[in-house]
């Protein structure tokens, strides 16, 4: 009998192995084994023609935390990410609640908010120069006609990382709303009919019951948010290459400027690294804390 049992659990074992095989084979060639080969490679000095890479540690690192551009990127980030994340999320969201009611036209609101989502990246980038190119731009024209002059809003640092944040709001809200109204349709009618039957205002039964189950929703897209927040690249190509004065410069960029256009790649492989112990460190609180309270664990 026991030999049994310890023959079906070994079967059980194997079949449960062969199942996860494939995504690990694929997490091993396209995240495990590119992450390992980064962190070695940040380990090194840079190469060049007369002086060959050296061994030279957590240099690289260290090199990184005492340079001010460094610190300036990461700050234009960090102010990149806390404006970005939460108004796509409270955008998409009241988006996604209207979108879902009862109104006229619903199914051509919906087109509407998603279309930008749909563009191609630089596509929405060339749209959006259009509108800031100063003097015959968009919004400069539209600024004309109350008597007020003519913006630079990207070739000056203080409107600089705000028109990138602009455009990254405008992409992704729409994005994020196909989310929560795809959670809201899950959304029992019966929960709705009692709540009217109670009296229950539509703020309270939004706030009571609308928002709580759409936390798991919620982390998900802050998740995904937070990703993209430092992986965003295509708009600062088409716009302000980073500038004026590294003022909307963010990570992923300056790391593709260190490796491509400085060939350093060595520090390049240092951000990389750093990145993916941010996002690590985010992933582990997401599974640890959140995850648990967002499904009432």
């Amino acid at each position: 009998m026991s030999n049994h049992i310890n023959l079906e659990r070994r079967r059980q074992a194997i079949y449960g192995w062969l199942m996860l095989s494939p995504a690990a084979l694929m997490l091993s060639i396209f995240a495990f084994y590119p992450s390992g080969a980064t962190f070695f490679s940040s380990l090194f000095s840079r190469h060049t023609r007369r002086k060959p890479s050296e061994f030279i540690g957590l240099e690289n690192y260290s090199d990184l935390f005492a340079d001010p551009t460094f610190w300036l990127i990461v700050k234009n980030n960090l102010f990149y990410a806390a404006i970005t994340i939460p108004v796509s999320i409270v955008i998409a969201l009241s988006m996604a609640l209207w979108a879902n009611s009862k109104i006229p036209a619903r199914g051509f609101v919906r087109t509407a908010y998603f279309t930008p989502t749909v563009l191609p990246m630089i596509a929405a980038a060339n749209l959006w120069l259009f509108f800031y190119t100063p003097g015959l731009g968009v919004l400069d024209q539209i600024g004309s006609l109350f008597g007020l002059p003519s913006v630079n809003w990207l070739g000056q640092p203080e409107t600089a990382l705000w028109a990138i944040i602009f455009v990254t709001i405008w992409k992704e809200a729409g994005f994020f709303m196909i989310f929560y109204l795809a959670a809201l349709q899950t959304i029992p009618e019966d929960y709705k009919e009692a709540a009217d039957i109670e009296g229950t205002s539509r703020w309270t039964y939004t706030r009571r019951i609308v928002l709580p189950l759409l936390m798991p929703t919620t982390l998900f897209i802050l998740v995904n948010a937070m990703i993209n927040s430092v992986k965003l690249i295509d708009h600062l190509f088409i716009l302000t290459k980073g500038g004026p004065s590294d003022a909307s410069k963010l990570i992923l960029y300056y790391i593709w400027e260190m490796a491509f256009a400085f060939f350093d790649a060595p520090h390049a492989a240092a951000m990389t690294i750093l990145i993916l112990l941010v996002l690590c460190i985010v992933a582990a609180i997401q599974f640890i804390y959140l995850d648990r309270r967002t499904h009432y664990q």
